[in-house]
């Protein structure tokens, strides 16, 4: 942990954490004892990374979440912890064994109200700065999320799932009534909604998302939205405190609407619910300007394709018309606020990279850091966030191909990084270099973008193994960014090349379009392949020895390659859609999915879905094929890899299945299962290397 290093940390926490310390420095010191001068599977458990940077009003403090990983629980850990600009001091607020979450300023920054489990579940806290106390503030059933405070500072809104009642159908089963001490079967769960399970979650209560208010003092939350509808955050409140703003979607079949949602005022003294916009599509993340005569919110639009940027827009509180600032720029706005100057910092995705910039209320943009990165850990995704003062002070997550996360700072155009959470860590090791690479692509000569890591200590006059590694979504990207999975790939040797194929964002809607339906297919195909090609001609890559890995998306891509070229030595799918037909109806993104990636339902275009199933080109499968998916998964359930393991036995073709037990489809998200996906696929490959 750098100059602010584990000796402080352990005095500053106490002795019980003193003695985890102890125990995880013990484990450590055998772990690292600089046998390994590269990145190592153990290494994992140790890195850190900042998330959710707030700074405070008048900038002068920074409160952010400091991520870790907890080798003896195998689980992910969340502390506080304050960073004072003035004196530059970095001192933990709240790092125990419990986990902490949401902080959020006051509009005075005298206090912090945060969510924490130190009181036996999820709950809102407040802390008061100069009074160094703290407060237990709620008994919710639930956890509650998009924590927002009223202007005058008096009263907390918040979001949280309300569970519906029984049903008509339900109150009219008559079961008879079990005997006592009679040991009967579990009840059987009945399911009446379209939208019934989620990834992460298994089968879903039957709830809907409500929002409350509370006295900042504590006391009874009161909800203001009444209905069986969903209302979704962030919140924000109308300058005279009289009323609070979210999205939702009030239509009977809002089920179905997957791609629509308005903004609604909801009045705290009547419970009055007004319609604000009427808009085609979603809009959400409505703010006021200071004098309360605009509203900003991000609006897209419901066009029945798989992407579709996401805008900045004003809403005239007066006349009702709203303009749109951001098309010009054709890429998506993340995320935003109001400046003190009556216009924006805005953050989105270019080229690879995420962004932060101003834009006036002309839509012109002039570009302010770079380099917001970092909280994507396994592989290098572009991540990030931010926060603003109301000085136009920044503080946003710093990273780069060599760190994850740091605290960054940016006032008056000069930026700096605050924090050094991993130096402790990596200083002393030979990370993999990133370097990147454009390629026309075989198919059409469309540019592509990527990036390439070689090993430590690459010498360019021998030949290395080459790993292709392709991103998920399809609809996302990777960047020059930390990656502890790609990293530990070039520390065994490989040279490692992804890239951001056809279909991938931060290149603009025309970009992201090229892959409409035609996910998977030879084109995407072929500009992973162009990468190949173009690394071979470097005169470093061992051509014998290639291999192709991808998860999710990337995991299609994969499994599609192998059905169209034998030249990879061997493959690790991970969480694959192998057969459309029988994944859009068993898994939980059906809604959409089906309406915004198909020409239609399956049974009405078979061939289609066809087409683009890996499994339609098993016949040619050669390659020897690791698969990997989670056995809870239900955005690409198992079932799927099952389809594609037990075809390519049918075929004789060497293959592995694996199967990891409690994982959904976010299957590295503990840190064991991510070293597992690691070691199982260098494992795999190293039986086929020539």
């Amino acid at each position: 942990m750098k100059k602010f290093g584990f000796p402080l940390f352990s005095k500053v926490l106490g002795s019980a954490f003193g003695t985890a310390l102890g125990t995880a420095l013990l484990v450590a010191s055998s772990a690292y004892a600089d046998t390994h001068q590269g990145f190592t599977s153990e290494d994992i458990f140790a890195l850190e990374y900042v998330s959710d940077p707030q700074i405070s009003p008048d900038g002068s403090h920074i409160v952010y979440v400091r991520n870790g990983y907890d080798i003896m629980t195998d689980s992910a850990t969340k502390s506080l912890w304050l960073y004072r600009l003035k004196d530059d001091t970095h001192v933990p607020l709240f790092a125990d064994q419990y986990n902490y979450s949401q902080p959020r300023w006051s509009p005075d920054g005298k206090r912090l109200v945060f969510s924490s489990n130190r009181s036996g579940s999820n709950q809102l806290h407040m802390y008061y700065l100069a009074e160094d106390k703290e407060a237990l503030l709620t008994q919710l059933p639930k956890s509650a999320g998009d924590l927002s405070w009223s202007p005058d500072g008096t009263k907390l809104a918040f979001t949280m799932n309300v569970k519906e009642g029984k049903t008509d159908y339900v109150k009219s089963v008559k079961l008879p009534t079990k005997p006592e001490g009679a040991k009967w079967s579990e009840p059987v769960t009945v399911i009446e909604k379209a939208r019934y399970q989620a990834d992460g979650s298994g089968f879903l209560e039957p709830s809907y998302r409500h929002v409350f208010v509370l006295p900042v003092e504590g006391g009874t939350p009161r909800q203001l939205t009444q209905g069986d509808f969903q209302h979704y955050g962030p919140i924000t409140w109308q300058p005279d405190n009289s009323a609070v703003i979210f999205s939702s979607d009030q239509h009977p079949q809002w089920e179905y609407r997957t791609t629509e949602s308005d903004l609604y005022a909801v009045n705290l003294t009547s419970g009055k619910l007004t319609q604000l916009t009427d808009l085609p599509g979603r809009e959400s993340q409505a703010t006021f300007s200071a004098r309360g005569d605009t509203l900003a919110f991000l609006t897209r639009d419901n066009e029945p394709v798989p992407y579709v940027n996401t805008n900045l827009a004003m809403l005239d509180v007066d006349s009702g018309q709203i303009t749109t600032l951001s098309a010009d720029l054709d890429r998506s706005i993340a995320d935003y606020r109001w400046s003190g100057k009556g216009d924006f910092v805005v953050q989105y995705d270019d080229f690879g990279k995420r962004k932060l910039a101003s834009m006036n209320t002309k839509g012109k943009v002039n570009e302010l850091v770079d380099n917001v990165s970092g909280t994507s850990l396994g592989r290098p995704y572009v991540s990030g966030e931010f926060s603003m003062a109301n000085n136009g002070t920044l503080a946003y997550t710093s990273g780069s191909s060599q760190r994850p996360a740091d605290l960054g700072y940016s006032r008056k155009g000069k930026s700096r990084t605050l924090t050094n959470l991993n130096e402790d860590l990596l200083g002393h090791k030979t990370l993999g270099q990133v370097h990147e690479l454009n390629v026309a692509s075989q198919f059409d000569g469309e540019n592509i973008q990527g990036w390439y890591i070689t090993p430590p200590n690459f010498d360019a006059n021998k030949k290395y193994p080459l790993l292709v590694e392709i991103h998920g979504g399809p609809h996302l990207a990777y960047g020059p960014h930390f990656s502890a999975e790609l990293q530990r790939y070039a520390s065994e040797g490989y040279v490692v090349v992804y890239v951001n194929y056809r279909g991938s964002t931060s290149y603009g809607k025309d970009f992201a379009l090229l892959l409409d339906g035609k996910y998977s297919s030879k084109e995407d195909f072929a500009d992973h392949n162009s990468a190949v090609d173009a690394l071979i001609a470097k005169g470093f890559i061992d051509s014998n020895n290639l291999y192709i890995a991808g998860g999710s998306a990337g995991g299609i891509a994969t499994a599609y390659a192998i059905g169209l070229t034998d030249r990879f030595n061997a493959a690790a799918i991970t969480k694959p859609v192998i057969n459309w037909v029988s994944k859009v109806l068993t898994a939980d993104s059906y809604l959409g999915q089906i309406r915004n990636q198909f020409p239609g339902l399956p049974w009405d275009n078979l061939e289609h879905y066809w087409q683009r199933s890996p499994l339609s080109l098993v016949g040619n499968v050669t390659t020897p094929a690791m698969i990997m998916t989670g056995e809870q998964d239900r955005r690409t359930p198992i079932s799927e890899s099952e389809q594609f393991y037990q075809a390519l036995q049918l075929q004789r073709v060497d293959s592995v299945l694996i199967r990891v037990p409690g994982a959904p489809h976010g299957i590295a998200a503990r840190p064991s299962r991510m070293i597992s996906k690691i070691e199982h696929t260098l494992a795999w490959f190293a039986r086929y290397k020539k």
